[in-house]
């Protein structure tokens, strides 16, 4: 191996090393445990001295995100900045003038600036970590209530908590006085004492009904609630037993809850959460407030979804519903879990009871950390995993040390530098030694006395070269560091006061919370995104329908329209006597909270708008007075919203103050299809067990549904059924009313609906083209016979032990065929503004878009064809995992299939493991779709229309991220793709995506999200962006930048970071040109002093080279240049371009300035030095001194770089012609005021140099003479760039010098600059695309075109199953009279009465068409 090689190597390790390794704490293995209530710990817990093994100490709940502690600050602190090669330098030079031999000026004032900028640093970074702390404390001391008192004893041992930087402070509560004439409602008093304590999402006390359990009550100790409800009479009022013996004999303290910390929430603790409130750790559900023990929670923090999810208790601890029956010891059982791990949807536990009897826990029994309960009263559970165990926390990664490119990028420039100080350095020594040894035998009389131990020929070559290292030490100069510093920090500075990025709705500001990355904003090549709050406001908006092939556009929604609600007319309001919205009209308690009794449907949660159609109410309306068949049939209108209306799992409340119906559902999409339904005054009043009512504009009173069955929506059916009766009609028909994807619709339709399944076919390519989510509506009449029947059949199916999932499905097919086909709805999940028009900006700046979303598959899809994502013309790629192909052979295929010429298959290593007989690609046939367009399988891809998108699910990725020939299949098909979507990640997936191109690309990547699922992405990447938005501030706290809309990342990318870039590198470079020039000149001078090491010019001109002669230039290229003018950077991103290929910053740049460096200190040292070679420079005669000729080579120096830095500067404001022109009037004044300075004030070897420099003409055509052959070079290869190979900046700047009122947007639509990469289009082609994509499942093989369909729902979720089993536990259905088909009716028909034959306007129904229609 040669020196070279394992410098090298050497290097890259160096590089390579993490501080944070060496102060991050080494976890032990994660094993299996159980945990124990009312249950000693075994003996095996155990060792020989009595003492818990180690294993079986758990973590406590504290969680530290913060870096630093108060002992570790300051040697990890250092440790991280001496990661600088610079720095290590500039400590060895200050120790090494410590000793007087090599000492120059004072030792402390040598070291002074290296403390300057350590200090700052560590300052800089200690104000970051203390806000860290600060947050982790505002979690840590949330409170949660604990179970404490009665026989209530946790066995589980616990680590202890660690400390912090910062000290903290124990919560106090407020002490209540003794009121006895009356006492504070419970509501009221829990908000008191839980105002302080609440963990940042807020606590509310809405839904809080006291008559339904025992309202919370305190005693006069602090953060004690009881549940019990006891009292003792005497008073009159409420009064507590404080003690009470427990089974032991013991007079204890009773049973209650304790407001406790979270960092001292134990395992095995019991605790109670309330309504709002944040979940402390990963807690077993035990008992809930609801009747059916079933809890919701939302977990965007986790997953990003914002969508309820439905959770359960288990089944054998559902008596656990107080204090009282928790602190009992005959609940005695214990917890077997598996390891912690990172699946936020998997759970290995089972709860053993004392008989030995095991239940099954499975992820839906749990609420994991970092959840809010919601729309739940109370959930009293069992604590399994806490602090560093739960899987929010195993999810996040450590806070990492980032260090921008261009600093690593300086590194290896510094250790060049380095060597080349060391060259000259060895010279200098050796050449001295040389010379000494060979001239003192000769009597040379500069070597008199040279018989010292530390000054003789000897020695005095290894003195010579340290001298040598401190004369040349400003080749790494310590100023370019705290130029760095304060110029990054005044760029984070632009970025908070730019206007065009401040969000003025909410006051906020775009802020830089890492200083040091400014730059890489600028070279950003892969976008990470989450989808919802970053991409998405997850908010609903019913736009469109398409009833009977006919559509409803709906009408525009006025700005200023009201949500408050919806009103129901009083004619339909249910039989109710009493107007309650907006009415003072009396009524009792019941009626206001009956949501039959209520006379308006507020605006569900997640839905934007009301829906109104002017022409839907007009058909309404004339539908209403036509016959059945008529063209005009009702019957299809009314069949439409009663699907709607009727197939879901919403949940309905009543407002306490506006008193109108609120639908609580478990996804936004679902809640707008039912809100749409009742503004049409389709309106669902609830579900009482297994009886739906409704309201219809075509029945004088509620219509009931017998609820049957529900057939569950998942994603391989891609639809939901439901199975209703209508009640109170004689006949009563069977009805299934299904809503789902239209490929998995239209293949179960009957005959006679091929006319309007290919007009709806049309009209679902328009919804889809326009970026909305659509859903197909049919139904069928079901014959008694052929229902009861298949029920019994279902019945067993569903408690069957073997294969029940697949029997199940099975069964539900066997119902949805024969379908009619009612019509398709589209809805809009609203975009955070601006978002289509920032990613087709940012694709069109060449960065890669990855969205990294939580969502199910088909809702990342939708969005990333609403957002401009997944273009027209795209064709898709899926891959899934748990399917019939594994990943690796699906991946394999699509490679195979798609991109046939790239070299991915080629490689041997994976010509070595092609899919076997047993692991085939090609199971079945795949062929391109014509897309109408050229297919683009190249490199180039997302550089012309068309391509491949990938989308991928975080099963198939858990399966890639396995082995590393998987991980880089993955890699190389997803950089042949335009975008890529990964659905159904968990927050350790995002951050391992992230990794996978950061490493195995070495691409510079930015990760932007909101919640804290999307913490450890942002973290992962090189430059991390927060959304402040409605999911908290976790992922802010976690960023490096701060924005308040994802359309402000443009400007901080194409504006900010391209200027940031530019102006670093640029000073960066001229600033290690601007040394070499004083440094070259110092060296040529070696020739001419015998190699001594001794200094050219006057120590003081030296001194103040990098403090006060050439420091301004470099600062003001950093602060106010700019490259090309902001409008233009947002017209044309294109431009981006230049920066992300790093072209203003590289190696090869460094070497053509320190070229330039050496070439411009040559001509001026050797031009002027052979100028003055003469014995006399001027009239008197006098002979020339060498401060003579070394002073003008300074003033030479100084003006040649002064004029250089011009030169590189592209835009000359005041700021920069200020700084250009005072340190050339600096130079100028020193030397003549330091030259009169009279020896009596201080000795200075220059006094009188003004009388020998000035009156001189050597002096004077000196300065005209070198300045402009110094320049000359730069000055001709820049003229030569511009005139014959001009790049797009060159050019563009000189169009807007030209014509600085030119809009350059409007070039943009033609094409762009210089030459188009891009068709030229008009930029709202761009944003609303008309047209369908192709999509391959190659999972399946399934090729299809997408209409846009999705729609959010839980799949196999305890709301859904809470339906089955209230269904399960009727008995089977009484005999009913078999009727012949062919003597069924329509159901629902309208009474004759009110029917008049109206002209059609729709497409005509077939005569069998039967949809369900109202009485």
């Amino acid at each position: 191996m040669s020196p070279f090689h394992r410098l090298g190597v050497w290097y890259d390790k160096f590089s390579a090393f993490k501080v944070e390794s060496l102060f991050s704490r080494k976890r032990k293995e994660l094993s299996p445990r159980a945990v124990f209530v009312h249950e000693p710990l075994p003996a095996h817990y155990y060792d020989h001295k009595n003492r818990i093994k180690k294993e079986y100490v758990y973590p406590s709940n504290q969680v530290i995100t913060s870096k630093y502690t108060i002992i570790t600050f300051l040697p990890r602190n250092l440790l991280e900045q001496f990661r600088r090669i610079a720095n290590c330098f500039f400590l060895a030079i200050a120790i090494l003038q410590f000793f007087s031999i090599f000492s120059t000026v004072s030792p402390g004032l040598v070291i002074l600036p290296l403390l300057v900028v350590l200090f700052i640093t560590a300052a800089k970074d200690g104000y970051e970590d203390i806000k860290r702390h600060q947050s982790d404390r505002a979690v840590n001391y949330s409170q949660t209530r604990v179970l404490a008192g009665g026989d209530w004893e946790n066995p589980n041992p616990m680590q202890r908590k660690s400390k912090t930087f910062v000290r903290g402070f124990t919560p106090k509560f407020v002490k209540r006085k003794r009121r006895s004439s009356r006492r504070r409602s419970g509501a009221a008093a829990e908000v008191e004492y839980l105002e302080h304590g609440v963990p940042p999402e807020g606590f509310s006390v809405q839904g809080l009904e006291p008559e339904e359990y025992p309202p919370p009550q305190y005693t006069d100790e602090e953060g004690i609630e009881y549940d019990d409800g006891e009292e003792v009479e005497g008073t009159g009022h409420h009064r507590h037993h404080l003690l009470h013996r427990s089974e032991s004999g013991q007079w204890r303290k009773r049973p209650h809850w304790k407001l406790t910390t979270w960092e001292d929430v134990r395992v095995g603790d019991v605790v109670k959460i309330m309504d709002g409130e944040s979940i402390p750790a990963d807690v077993l559900i035990c008992a809930s407030s609801e009747d059916e023990n079933v809890a919701f929670v939302e977990t965007k923090n986790l997953d990003g979804e914002t969508n309820l999810k439905s959770r359960s208790a288990v089944p054998v601890l559902t008596h656990l519903r107080s204090a009282q029956a928790s602190a009992a010891r005959k609940s005695a059982f214990h917890v077997e879990c598996g390891p912690p791990d990172t699946n936020l949807y998997r759970v290995e536990a089972a709860v053993v009871t004392p008989d030995e009897q095991k239940s099954p826990v499975d992820i839906s029994m749990m609420l994991l950390r970092g959840t809010v309960l919601r729309n739940t009263d109370w959930v009293i559970g069992i604590v399994l995993f806490t602090g560093q165990d739960t899987k929010i926390v195993m999810n996040s990664g450590n806070t990492p040390s980032k260090r921008s490119r261009v600093e690593r990028q300086m590194n290896p420039q510094v250790f060049i530098n380095l060597i080349l100080l060391a060259m000259a350095a060895v010279a200098c020594g050796v050449v001295d030694a040389i010379l000494e040894q060979r001239n003192y035998p000769r009597g040379a009389p500069w070597l008199f006395g040279a018989t010292l131990n530390d000054d003789n020929p000897k020695i005095n070559g290894l003195v010579t070269w340290a001298f040598a290292l401190i004369t040349f030490q400003n080749i790494v100069p310590i100023s370019l560091y705290i130029s760095i510093e304060a110029v990054r920090t005044v760029q984070a500075l632009w970025i908070y006061f730019d206007k065009e990025i401040y969000y003025e709705k909410t006051d906020q500001a775009t802020l830089a919370r890492s200083w040091n990355l400014s730059d890489d904003l600028g070279q950003i090549e892969y976008i990470f995104s989450d989808k919802t709050g970053t991409l998405t406001q997850n908010a609903m908006v019913f736009r469109q329908c398409s009833i009977g092939g006919k559509v409803y556009k709906g009408d525009p929604e006025p700005e200023d329209m009201p949500a408050k609600g919806y009103p129901v007319p009083e004619d339909n309001a249910s039989g109710s006597q009493h107007k309650l919205s907006g009415s003072n009209s009396p009524g009792t308690d019941s009626d206001s909270t009956d949501p039959k009794k209520a006379m308006a449907v507020k605006l569900s949660d997640g839905v934007l708008h009301h829906f109104r159609d002017s022409d839907l109410t007009t058909d309404l309306k004339a539908a209403a007075e036509s016959p059945p068949r008529s063209p005009q049939d009702p019957r299809i209108l009314n069949g439409f919203w009663t699907v709607l209306a009727l197939c879901h799992t919403v949940l309905t409340s009543v407002d306490p103050e506006t008193k109108a119906i609120e639908y609580k559902a478990q996804s936004p999409d679902e809640a707008a299809l039912v809100q749409a339904a009742a503004d049409v005054k389709f309106v669902f009043r609830g579900r009482e067990r297994e009886i739906l009512t409704l309201t219809t504009p075509f029945s004088e009173k509620p219509e009931r549904y017998e609820l049957l069955n529900v057939l569950e929506f998942n994603s391989t059916r891609k639809r939901m059924s439901v199975i209703v009766r209508k009640q109170d009609e004689e006949p009563s028909r069977i009805l299934l009313l299904t809503k789902g994807a239209d490929n998995v619709i239209f293949e179960r339709l009957g005959r006679g609906n091929e006319e309007l399944k290919e007009i709806t076919e049309k009209q679902l390519g328009e919804f889809a083209s326009d970026g909305l989510r659509t859903l197909t509506l049919a139904y069928r009449v079901i014959p008694d016979a052929e229902y009861e029947e298949w029920s019994e059949r279902y019945r067993e199916a569903t408690v069957s032990l073997d294969d029940r999932e697949k029997r199940v499905e099975e069964l539900s097919q066997e119902l949805e065929h024969d379908l009619r086909l009612l019509g398709a709805t589209a809805i809009e999940d609203r975009l955070q503004d601006g978002v289509p028009e920032t990613i087709a900006d940012l694709k069109e700046a060449g960065i890669k878009i990855w969205v990294a979303t939580g969502d199910k598959l088909e809702t990342a899809i939708a969005i990333g064809h609403s957002t401009n994502l997944i273009g027209r013309d795209d064709n898709i790629i899926i891959v899934r995992g748990g399917g019939a192909r594994d990943v690796y052979s699906q991946m394999w295929g699509a490679v195979k299939q798609f991109f046939p010429d790239s070299t991915i298959l080629s490689d041997q290593n994976m010509q070595e493991n092609a899919p076997t007989a047993s692991r085939p690609s090609d199971s079945f046939s795949l062929h391109r779709v014509n897309t109408g367009v050229t297919d683009i399988v190249g490199h180039d891809n997302g550089q012309r229309p068309g391509g491949f998108v990938l989308v991928i699910d975080g099963s198939a990725l858990a399966d890639a991220f396995s082995d590393e020939l998987h991980k880089d299949l993955l890699l190389r098909l997803a950089m042949h793709c335009e975008g890529v979507i990964c659905c159904r990640v968990s927050p350790i997936q995002k951050a391992l995506i992230v990794k996978l191109v950061k490493d195995g690309l070495g691409a510079m990547t930015l990760a932007i999200g909101d919640g804290a699922n999307d913490v450890s992405m942002i973290q992962a990447a090189d430059v991390g962006v927060g959304i402040s938005g409605e999911e908290g501030l976790q992922a802010v706290n976690s960023s490096d930048y701060a924005i308040a809309q994802f359309r402000f990342l443009k400007r901080l990318l194409l504006v900010h970071g391209h200027w940031s870039y530019y102006r670093n590198g640029n000073m960066i470079v001229n600033f290690f040109y601007k040394n070499i020039v004083c440094v070259g000149a110092l060296f040529w001078f070696m020739i001419y002093c015998a190699w001594s090491s001794q200094y050219l010019f006057e120590y003081t001109y030296l001194l103040f080279w990098n403090s006060f002669w050439t420091i301004l230039p470099v600062i003001a290229m950093g602060l106010f240049d700019r490259i090309v003018d902001d409008h233009v950077l947002m017209d044309l991103p294109e431009l981006y371009a230049h920066p992300r290929r790093g072209e203003y910053f590289s190696l090869k740049l460094f070497v053509i300035y320190m070229i330039d460096g050496v070439y411009q200190s040559a001509i001026i040292f050797f031009l002027l030095v052979y100028t003055y070679w003469t014995t006399t420079s001027r009239t008197d005669g006098y002979a020339v001194y060498q401060y003579e000729f070394a002073t003008t080579i300074a003033i030479a120096a100084v003006m040649v770089v002064t004029l250089f830095n011009g030169l590189n500067i592209a835009a000359w404001t005041v700021w920069v012609f200020w700084a250009l022109g005072i340190e050339i009037v600096l130079i100028w004044a020193y030397t003549a005021i330091y030259s009169v300075i009279s020896p009596g004030w201080f000795t200075t070897p220059i006094f009188g140099n003004d009388h020998y420099l000035f009156t001189s003409a050597y002096f004077w055509l000196g300065m005209l003479l070198v300045i402009p052959l110094s320049l000359l070079p730069r000055y001709a290869a820049k003229a030569y760039k511009f005139i014959f190979t001009p790049s797009d900046i060159d050019t563009v700047r000189y169009i807007h010098k030209l014509h600085p009122e030119r809009d350059f947007a409007r070039d943009r639509q033609r094409g762009g600059v210089a030459h188009l990469r891009r068709t030229p289009s008009a930029r709202s082609q761009h944003l609303r695309r008309k047209g369908v994509a192709a999509r391959t499942d190659m999972s399946t093989g399934i090729r299809s075109v997408h209409h846009g369909f999705d729609f959010a729902m839980e799949e196999g979720g305890p709301a859904l199953r809470r339906l089955q089993s209230n269904l399960s536990e009727r008995s089977a259905p009484a005999h009913r009279r078999k009727r012949n088909a062919s003597s069924f009716i329509p159901s629902f028909s309208l009474p004759q009465s009110i029917r008049r034959k109206k002209p059609p306007t729709s497409p005509p129904i077939h005569p069998h068409d039967d949809p369900p229609s109202s009485h």
